[in-house]
């Protein structure tokens, strides 16, 4: 093992995609997050998880990668009470607005793990558990010289495919032309997914996918968003 892998996997440790921003807990947040995360929350400590015993039944199972305030996890899980939905986050306040968001609907529906995606991904998803994962609004890393820190990369498409089952779906948004751009190309190259549309097409916004404040505010400026729908085949 090099000194840049990971113990547990042997996985290359790569180049962080985030930053730890700063920023306290409300109150408010913290008391949803001392009340909930007993129950709703999960650690990489656990190790393996069988979704049917995290929430008591077999359903559709949903990941969001990096779930930001959890405003649109929570409105997809109160959408969707027949699906049930693992969110991951790595800041503490959205990890406790979204226990706040689960607290005020009533939602059984969501499970939360507050740590680096790549560690649930190698060390808590047993193989093609997922119909679907969503990975929206990540950091364009916008700067040229920070481009291989973006998450999405053909090594990471790979991991996300073995996650997904065969004819799952992975739905990517970016408000960043270019970081559209490049998942379009990384997702066309990676072998087991297909585009849901014609070969090079974006999708129209699913139905299902909300939108967000920072969407809304970005449009009445002028920007666009991109969405992607990739099919694992494999």
């Amino acid at each position: 093992m090099t000194d840049n892998q990971t113990p547990e996997t042997g996985r290359q440790r790569g180049i962080r995609s985030f930053v730890i921003r700063g920023g306290r807990m409300t109150d408010a947040q913290k008391k949803a997050y001392d009340a909930g995360w007993p129950k709703f929350g999960l650690e990489v400590a656990q190790g393996v998880i069988d979704p049917r015993d995290c929430f008591g039944r077999e359903a559709p199972l949903t990941l969001e990668i990096g779930f930001g305030m959890g405003q649109s996890l929570a409105e997809m899980a109160d959408a969707a009470r027949e699906q049930d939905f693992i969110g991951i986050e790595v800041h503490k306040p959205g990890v406790g607005a979204l226990l706040r968001e689960v607290e005020t609907r009533q939602l059984d529906n969501v499970r939360i793990y507050c740590t680096d995606a790549n560690d649930v991904i190698d060390r808590c998803l047993p193989d093609a558990c997922l119909d679907r994962v969503l990975l929206f609004f990540p950091d364009p890393w916008h700067k040229k010289r920070h481009n291989k820190r973006r998450l999405l990369q053909p090594e990471f498409a790979q991991r996300i495919r073995h996650k997904l089952r065969v004819g799952g779906i992975f739905h990517m948004a970016t408000d960043w032309q270019e970081y559209a751009e490049h998942m379009m190309e990384v997702m066309s190259d990676a072998e087991g997914f297909e585009n849901t549309l014609p070969a090079g097409q974006y999708a129209p916004r699913p139905d299902d996918r909300p939108i967000t404040k920072f969407e809304r505010r970005g449009e009445r400026l002028g920007h666009g968003v991109w969405d992607l729908l990739f099919r694992r085949t494999n």
